[in-house]
């Protein structure tokens, strides 16, 4: 049986993350000051020597660049969350206006749809094929990939067995990596969460 491990690390900081704006698949640049913060970190030594992905959005790339991650892959399928009509807003105007729809919404877990968007359960399929496509083409990979929240929401509440209703069971940092198995007998499984990135110099963070 092939299983496949891969660590995700959501990008930096974007001035609409400081506002709490959905960002989506709107592609918005990093802060100046999250780019000179991570030219100063790297990834854990034994994360250095594989394969690297990130999404058609500049965040991501801005992130591994900053890290010296290099070369890095586009890959569409790791893209955030399409928060459809939602994107540039901000959670707590939504429901204010959406009201109890936007609660029996967001009641839905795994189903929860912004409109015109799609679902964590969207998102879900997609990293799957994505992981079946590099298991039958590459085998038992080791990778790793800059990506999004949602992607990384979707993906640790496969793994934990997480409705994705109610407090979230572990606290995610998310200037860290989180490491995965996944395998199509035993979907997936957590490794390890929280791995910290390294200084540049070699010294601790």
């Amino acid at each position: 049986m092939n299983k496949i491990r891969f660590a995700l690390l959501r990008h930096g900081v974007t001035d609409w993350n400081v506002e709490k704006r959905i960002q989506g698949h709107s592609d918005i640049l990093l802060r100046a000051d999250t780019v000179a913060k991570y030219r100063t970190r790297r990834l854990p030594n034994d994360w250095q020597t594989v394969p690297w992905y990130c999404t058609p959005l500049s965040r991501t790339r801005e992130t591994a660049d900053a890290l010296a991650i290099s070369p890095v892959t586009p890959q569409p399928d790791l893209i955030e969350m399409d928060w459809g009509d939602w994107e540039g807003q901000r959670l707590p105007d939504l429901r204010n206006v959406l009201g109890e729809n936007m609660a029996q919404n967001e009641d839905r877990g795994w189903a929860f749809r912004p409109d015109g968007g799609e679902s964590p359960q969207d998102v879900l399929v997609r990293v799957q094929g994505f992981l079946a496509r590099q298991i039958s083409t590459h085998g038992a990979v080791k990778f790793g990939a800059i990506t999004h929240k949602g992607v990384i929401r979707a993906v640790y509440a496969a793994a934990r067995g997480w409705n994705m209703m109610g407090k979230i069971p572990d606290k995610l940092d998310w200037e860290c990596l989180h490491v995965f198995d996944w395998s199509e007998q035993d979907g997936f499984e957590v490794v390890k969460l929280n791995i910290a990135l390294i200084s540049a110099d070699g010294g601790a963070v």
